[in-house]
């Protein structure tokens, strides 16, 4: 059975703190922003899609709570959650999208029921979607991955990350399911080991063979495993193709094309941002360097060097064969093929 990450009930959001996986399986009852606000800064509920999801539900249950006030404090108190909770993460792209059709709705009526009824109507679309999306990813990502494929991944894409069976890790529970016995390497994702404990977590629970590895071993494992394809997710991708993707995915790619593994990228075009040209437009969390302290055997707390932890990396589009959505596999040119679908 797999883990619901999020839910909504009795007017509370119900997350699975991922911070606990995968020594525990442990649900919080969010009943306020700044509790949302606080999981998602902490991470415990991440992936681009599922801040979407949960960033509607937030102004669903802003809603809810504001509701008793009058039309202007109503509205001010929901577009100060909205700015409260864009101020959480900068690059994932669908929190903002989410937010800002809220927004919209929010500025379009002066009926307080009327705009809880499109709040209440936008949460439960944004979850039903991304559901469909990961499915028709899955559809059209599974031809790609051959019988006994050796599949490197990064990070966590799949349940714990969406609304559904995942991006890059639902082409693989696709393969699975068909039969074609995938063989799955993923590295740690460090500093926070979204791989070694989410990744790997959902995809043994689910009976898929998975090597959990060094990230520093990854060029390595391409050539003495003979990988046969890469495929990532993504938090955000350009107009030209450049893809945000959790620290690590860059140089991924770069070894992808030294070894001539084809690298792919798995994401609903939800993720595009259209006032992004290129990469230079896409801004890049910078998380706590705390997060570094703890390290092998001793940790680093007693040391004077600086620490510098980007959460997120940029990789070129001429790094990437082709980009997985729920509308088809975007192929190169990226600047000509993309505005074809989204």
């Amino acid at each position: 059975m797999m883990l619901k990450p999020i839910s909504y009930k009795n007017d509370k959001i119900i997350i699975l703190d991922q911070t606990k996986i995968p020594e525990d399986e442990i649900y919080i009852e969010v009943d306020t922003i700044e509790v949302l606000y606080e999981a998602i800064k902490m991470l415990k509920i991440r992936g681009a899609p599922l801040l979407g999801i949960a960033a509607a539900y937030g102004i669903r249950l802003s809603s809810t709570i504001n509701l008793n006030k009058n039309i202007d404090d109503y509205k001010n108190c929901l577009l100060n959650d909205i700015t409260i909770l864009k101020s959480s993460r900068p690059t994932a792209v669908n929190l903002f999208n989410v937010l800002n059709k809220a927004e919209k709705s929010i500025n379009s009526y002066n009926d307080k029921f009327r705009i809880h009824e499109s709040l209440v109507s936008l949460a439960v679309k944004t979850h039903e979607e991304d559901r469909e999306m990961c499915d028709k990813i899955a559809d059209n990502g599974v031809n790609l991955i051959k019988n006994n494929a050796k599949i490197l991944t990064h990070c966590n894409t799949g349940v714990l990350a969406t609304g559904g069976i995942g991006t890059a890790l639902g082409i693989i529970y696709r393969s699975f399911w068909k039969g074609k016995k995938p063989d799955v390497y993923v590295g740690e994702t460090r500093p926070l080991l979204q791989g070694a404990r989410l990744t790997a977590f959902e995809l043994t629970n689910e009976g898929i063979n998975v090597h959990i590895i060094p990230d520093s071993a990854r060029a390595y494992i391409m050539m003495e495993k003979k990988i046969d394809i890469v495929i990532t997710g993504a938090d955000r991708i350009a107009m030209n193709g450049d893809t945000a993707n959790k620290i690590g995915t860059f140089d991924t790619a770069i070894n992808a094309r030294y070894f001539n593994i084809p690298f792919y990228i798995a994401a609903p075009t939800s993720t595009f941002d259209k006032n992004a040209s290129d990469m230079n437009d896409i801004p890049i969390e910078q998380r706590n360097p705390e997060e570094l302290y703890k390290v092998g055997y001793q940790g680093l707390t007693k040391t004077k060097a600086d620490f510098i932890n980007p959460a997120f990396d940029i990789t070129p589009n001429k790094l990437i064969n082709g980009i997985i959505t729920e509308k088809g596999i975007i192929l190169p040119p990226y600047e000509k093929n993309i505005p074809d679908f989204i």
